[in-house]
């Protein structure tokens, strides 16, 4: 445990050396903590290098900067921003909470146990210092130690100029990588692995959870051959795993499409460019690769076969994950967020979406999964079906299938819907992706920038947050996310297909999305739920 020198200024050693941290609503934070070398220079596109480490005690009060990416002044009209400056190439730091007054031994004799949070954002935005993704209610409420992380976003976490080799990927390699954001994750969990204890952590405990595009690098991480042991259970908020993700072949022409953007004709002069630069091009890059009808995402993860071996779909059904404890769910309208707003969608036509459903589908049943959609949902606008249709291809069914593929293996697995809806911008964004996030937190004072949540009646808010919040924390604590004050929330089997639905009465149902399960069926080869690549 951290060793107090006074009230408010708890301290840590750690082999690199000391940190001084601060207390904060009775909580000991340690903030910008270096978990890998500065990826500048020529380390710019290499694996996570170890951290040289400093000589005396190093301030840890203030975040370090997020990852360079993309900000618009004023944010947006749905979460009001998901990335706040400074930015900086440096930025592999990552944040501790951990209960400041408690004797080290906790009930149970052990370290607590560990949630390490992975942001979100498209593979573009968010930081682990974000104050709607703090620690501080978890350790809190539930005695646990949390950890946050930056890692490498956009063209710098997601990119790779040299065009990688035979070692990408490989631990402390000097080589290229195809995967930069991944190589920061798992030094990140090792980091984790060395160090928690320090913080009063169980190193053999540790829950490993994300939302959306975090969601998507957890189900990577728990099948990595560099995380075996590392993991003990995980949750998946809105795992895109509908996403097809590209091979290096396939990702070649985006590359060289960016580095024509980026002004740079070959890869040493990409890393000649400062950051800026680089994030500037990436904007050209969303306008080269946005397709209608499709979640916009210019830079993926890459299936190379070596850093990343598999699609992370399969990650937790095979080898050793299989055995790690899932919570996986969904937001009954996770494509609202991104297109119910924009005004290019409002007048989609039944023949638009007609034809879009045919890239999945086929043109001969097109007509028919239109109006199986269209029934689901009485009086919708082709851009409802649309929406739903975006939901279930990149969410929703891909998570069913995971769930079910565990379950008819026996593998344990707890499945939730979030069904409440905002009546913020006339209702029209449902229950959207991301709006899960300040209930699981239990944070609302923390996200009061975010438009989404405006107009939330604060009894129904908060009776919700406090239902999901201690369900969260009693799965990182036991591996069972049920606790006294929720109702009985069964794992999910091929029989009843429990999922628990969040809204403003919080009851588990049984098969509440049969219908996308069963319009959607068996892994189709055909389905392009991400953008074409140009």
């Amino acid at each position: 445990m951290p060793h107090s020198p006074g009230q408010d200024r708890p301290e840590v050693q750690l082999p690199a050396g000391r940190l001084r941290g601060a207390v904060e609503g009775g909580v000991a934070v340690f903030r910008a903590v270096p978990y890998a070398a500065p990826p500048v220079g020529d380390l710019r596109w290499r694996p996570a290098q170890p951290h040289p480490g400093w000589t005396g005690t190093r301030d840890a009060t203030a975040d370090g900067p997020s990852a360079p990416q993309m900000y618009r002044e004023g944010g947006d009209p749905v979460l009001g921003g998901h990335g706040e400056p400074p930015f900086d190439e440096d930025c592999l730091t990552l944040n501790v909470w951990t209960p400041a007054a408690a004797p080290a031994p906790t009930a149970d004799g052990g370290g607590r146990p560990v949630l390490v949070w992975i942001h979100g954002g498209g593979f573009v935005s968010g930081s682990g210092s974000l104050p709607g993704y703090s620690g501080e209610t978890f350790a809190r409420d539930g005695d646990l130690v949390v950890v946050s992380f930056n890692y490498r976003i956009g063209p710098l976490g997601y990119l790779n100029p040299d065009g990688g080799g035979d070692d990408a990927g490989s631990e402390g390699s000097d080589g290229a990588s195809e995967n930069p954001w991944l190589s920061d994750q798992i030094a990140a969990l090792r980091w984790v692995n060395a160090h928690i204890a320090a913080f009063g952590g169980d190193p053999g405990r540790v829950t490993v959870a994300g939302q959306s595009g975090g969601a998507l690098s957890t189900a990577a991480l728990a099948g990595h051959p560099l995380t075996q042991g590392l993991i003990r259970r995980v949750i998946l908020q809105s795992p895109p795993l509908g996403l097809d993700l590209p091979d290096p072949t396939a990702y070649r022409e985006r590359t060289a499409a960016y580095l024509e953007l980026a002004g740079a004709e070959d890869a040493a002069a990409l890393r000649a460019l400062p950051w800026q630069d680089l994030i500037g091009a990436a904007a050209g890059l969303f306008a080269r690769t946005t397709a209608w009808g499709y979640w916009p995402t210019p830079f993926l993860p890459v299936v190379d076969g070596t850093s990343l071996r598999a699609h992370p779909a399969r990650a937790l059904l095979d080898g050793a994950a299989a055995d790690i404890d899932v919570m996986i769910g969904w937001t009954r309208e996770e494509a609202n967020f991104g297109f119910a707003l924009d005004e290019g969608y409002a007048d989609a036509t039944r023949e638009q979406v007609t034809d879009r459903i045919a890239d999945t589908f086929g043109k001969q049943a097109a007509d028919g999964v239109y109006a199986a959609y269209a029934r689901a949902r009485p009086g919708s606008r082709p851009v409802d079906v649309l929406m739903d249709l975006i939901t279930d291809e990149l969410f929703r069914v891909p998570a069913l299938r995971l769930a079910e593929a565990r379950a008819e293996s026996g593998r344990p697995v707890w499945a939730y819907q979030f069904d409440l809806p905002t009546p913020a911008h006339g209702g029209r964004l449902g229950a959207a992706h991301c709006l899960e996030l300040p209930f699981v937190f239990d944070n609302f004072d923390q996200w009061a920038h975010a438009p989404f949540l405006a107009g939330l009646d604060p009894a129904v808010r908060d009776g919700l947050a406090y239902a999901m919040h201690r369900a969260w924390i009693s799965f990182v604590r036991t591996g069972d996310p049920n606790h006294p004050d929720l109702p009985q929330w069964r794992r999910y089997d091929t029989e009843t297909r429990t999922t628990m639905c969040f809204d403003t009465v919080v009851t588990a149902l049984g098969d509440p999305a049969g219908a996308s399960r069963l319009l959607h069926g068996p892994a189709r080869t055909s389905a392009q739920p991400s953008a074409p690549l140009i």
